[in-house]
């Protein structure tokens, strides 16, 4: 049987999703916890690699077991397993050719930024926290060239590993709410810190050092050299994965039970 389950985690303590020789990881402590639950060793995919520091609310896994569980257990039985900063929120049975990753249609992060003149205890390694003000206006409209099927090579990783630069971004928007500015982006796929590298060429239009059409030419040159700081990863949260209709996991897969990414209200415009 293949089950799927959706988690959320704060991910400060861990070095990333992925499991690691000697570091603590998310996977490692998601599978401890099934493996409990199923009575036999479980091995998960997921449908986003998250990086250090980088937080989840609606991570997307699948898992095979001989082990027959209610869906209510799977999720009552691996939480008493897990740590606080990890939760799983469902538990479903799907077709066995279900495969979180590769079924993904396309995913969705959230980028938070507290612009506040000082530093916050309650937001530490929640936010990327800017003091100087940011215009979330000029941010937003810098970033609409993004939109479509690009080559985002300016905005890759050094270390990225992708043999494909090219992604089909679907929508990114920006909007404040009092001190903080939140960035949705959504696209089939993402390369390694293109997120955190968006967010950070934003940042320096918002703070006023570029004009907003420096964003295309940045996307026109392919050269990350060229582009702005890599956001912290304090402030990026995978937010949820869609699936087509039937994949048998709930839709939009995510938003999680987490406040501090509660929906936001439609632009001017999107109604």
């Amino acid at each position: 049987m293949r089950i799927a389950v959706g988690l959320e985690y704060l991910g400060t303590a861990y070095a990333g999703w992925q499991r690691q020789l000697a570091l603590p990881s998310v996977q490692a402590e998601v599978e401890r916890a099934l493996s409990l639950v199923a009575d036999h060793p479980v091995v998960t995919a997921c449908a986003g690699r998250t990086d250090t520091g980088v937080h989840a609310t609606g991570q997307v896994i699948h898992f095979d077991t001989p082990a027959v569980r209610s869906e209510r257990g799977w999720v009552l039985g691996a939480n008493r397993y897990l740590p606080p900063d990890i939760s799983i929120n469902w538990a479903r049975a799907v077709a066995d050719g279900f495969h979180a990753r590769y079924a993904a249609m396309t995913r969705s992060y959230r980028y938070l930024i507290l612009n506040a003149p000082v530093r916050s205890a309650l937001w530490a390694g929640r936010a990327c926290i800017r003091h100087a003000p940011l215009n979330a206006e000029r941010m937003h409209e810098s970033l609409q060239c993004l939109v479509g099927r690009h080559d985002f090579s300016s905005f890759r990783a050094a270390e990225c590993q992708s043999v494909s630069t090219v992604r089909l971004l679907e929508s990114i928007r920006v909007v404040r709410q009092g001190p903080l500015i939140v960035l949705d982006i959504t696209a089939n796929a993402f390369l390694h810190h293109m997120v955190r590298n968006i967010v950070g060429a934003a940042l320096v239009v918002g703070e006023g050092s570029e004009p907003p059409g420096w964003v295309a030419a940045l996307l026109a040159a392919r050269d990350r050299t060229q582009a702005g700081i890599t956001a912290p990863a304090a402030g990026l949260y995978f937010q949820s994965v869609r699936y087509s209709y039937g994949a048998g996991v709930p839709e939009g897969a995510g938003a999680g039970q987490s406040a501090i990414i509660s929906a936001l209200p439609p632009r001017e415009g999107e109604r």
